[in-house]
């Protein structure tokens, strides 16, 4: 059965300002830079005046993994990640995401939701992670889904660091 993933987090910047760094591949490459460990990558990037769609890869050294999640890969785990993020009026977007883990029977997909608030905007990130391994299936799922929690914070507090320096 899968892992349901619910992110909220509230900024007090507009959700098009929000929205607009999102898709900037100068941010992408930077977070990427800090966050995406051993092999991280941006490997396409394409925006348009709607929005925009990005596909980035992750890497996660095998030591930092759970030994019964390591004995699923050989070396690092690589994530690839696509998500789309569009334009649906003023101050609201939404989009996709799809996690794959090559080599591996782990998969995540799901949905983001940007809107304004009345005091900044809200992103809400919602997926279900699906590892297809009998017996240990749930527990993956689990150390899976905390995981993507914690990047999705991590990704957030890079976020507002990078809006409140390109305000100054």
């Amino acid at each position: 059965m899968p892992r349901r993933i619910d992110y909220r987090s509230s900024s007090e910047y507009a959700a098009d300002d929000v929205a607009a760094v999102m898709l900037d591949e100068e941010y992408l490459r930077a977070r990427l830079e800090k966050l995406g460990g051993p092999g991280a990558a941006l490997l396409e990037h394409r925006v348009d005046e709607g929005g925009g769609r990005y596909r980035i890869r992750h890497g996660v050294d095998q030591a930092a993994l759970p030994s019964f999640v390591a004995t699923l890969v050989s070396g690092n785990l690589v994530i690839d990640r696509t998500e789309g993020l569009r334009r649906e009026a003023p101050g609201r977007y939404a989009g996709e995401v799809a996690v794959r883990i090559p080599g591996t029977p782990a998969t995540a997909g799901g949905g983001i939701r940007l809107a304004d608030t009345g005091a900044g905007s809200e992103l809400h990130v919602t997926a279900d992670v699906t590892v297809q391994v009998p017996f240990l299936g749930g527990k993956i799922e689990k150390v899976i889904a905390e995981q993507v929690q914690l990047l999705l914070a991590a990704e957030t507090a890079f976020t507002l660091d990078w809006l409140s320096r390109k305000r100054t």
